[in-house]
């Protein structure tokens, strides 16, 4: 099932969620999790002025980068967030056909672009501002290619090997976001009405305490927005998704992989009852596998994933095929 959004405003033409964004204090620290463990290649990236990004591709297609600090003295943005806020979410980036036209289509749904910087023709950006954009700094840019780059000296080639002793485990993908958001018609303004997001699906948590929407673009990467439901989950009620919220418009919650045997990945548990965004009711059409593992906050630099059981792999732990 698919629904379009009937947006106020017009939504940008040809918005795509195209990666997500993990700020780290280096690219090293993340290179065991996301490399040697989920299996993903090096994309692209390198040094600029205040930051270096580096994109890692997962086996879908899905990317995330991950933002660390570098010359500062030009440009000290990134590291003055990693010392308010330590490492964590950063920004999620849809790439556009016309960026000018997304300027336009922002500014008449309300929003008020800032970071605008249209001067290469290469690259051109702008970002919306957290208060605005439900907790998350949102990117949108227009790119003339696809930019690929050799791996930087060290990026990790061994990755995580079978128990089984038949190999490595092949690369595990990034398949959506989980965006917690205070209020469900704010997110869904956002991410469906201005950026254009096809709602695939949509219900409640067993507990009726928690709704949520899978939005979907023509890209490998999806997001679930999850929200409380309103006058169901009390501002304060310990373990509330309102309360872990706070008084904000929104956190990233988690990223959703699919990985052959998650159970073995570092720091990785059984995912308690009740984990948000992650109900999957009877018909909803979610692909979860059941049971799901959680890498929580602290063991993964700031940023927690769920994991699932990937469907590429076969009872014996072999890959269909006898890979």
């Amino acid at each position: 099932m698919t629904e379009e959004l009937s947006p106020s405003g017009a939504s940008v033409p040809g918005a795509v969620l195209d990666h997500i964004a993990h700020a780290v204090p280096s690219w090293e620290a993340a290179w065991p999790r996301y490399a040697v463990e989920l299996g993903a290649e090096w994309n692209s990236g390198g040094p600029g002025p205040g930051f270096a990004p580096g994109q890692l591709r997962f086996a879908n297609g899905s990317r995330l980068e991950v933002l660390m600090p570098y010359d500062v003295e030009r440009n000290d943005f990134l590291e003055r967030f990693l010392g308010s806020a330590g490492p964590g979410p950063h920004h999620l980036t849809f790439k556009v056909s016309d960026i000018d036209v997304a300027l336009d289509r922002a500014r008449q749904a309300g929003f008020e672009p800032v970071g605008v910087d249209l001067s290469d023709p290469e690259w051109k950006e702008v970002f919306l501002h957290p208060r605005q954009a439900t907790g998350i700094v949102v990117q949108l840019a227009q790119a003339r290619g696809d930019w690929i780059s050799p791996p930087p000296d060290g990026y990790p080639v061994d990755r995580r090997q079978r128990r089984t002793g038949q190999g490595p485990v092949p690369p595990a993908s990034l398949l959506w976001v989980t965006h917690a958001v205070a209020e469900i018609d704010e997110g869904l303004a956002l991410f469906a009405g201005l950026l254009g997001g096809t709602i695939a699906s949509r219900g409640r948590d067993p507990g009726g305490d928690e709704e949520w929407v899978d939005l979907r673009w023509n890209g490998p990467l999806g997001l679930r927005l999850v929200a409380p439901v309103s006058g169901r989950d009390v501002e304060g009620t310990p373990g509330s998704l309102r309360q872990w919220i706070g008084g904000r418009t929104g956190r990233m919650h988690h990223a959703v992989f699919d990985s052959e045997d998650p159970q073995a990945l570092s720091g990785a548990h059984r995912a308690p009852a009740g984990l948000s965004g992650v109900a999957d009711p009877a018909g909803t059409g979610s692909t979860l596998q059941q049971p799901l593992w959680e890498i929580a906050p602290e063991d993964n630099l700031g940023l927690r994933l769920v994991v699932t059981e990937s469907p590429r792999a076969t009872e014996d732990g072999t890959l269909p095929g006898g890979r």
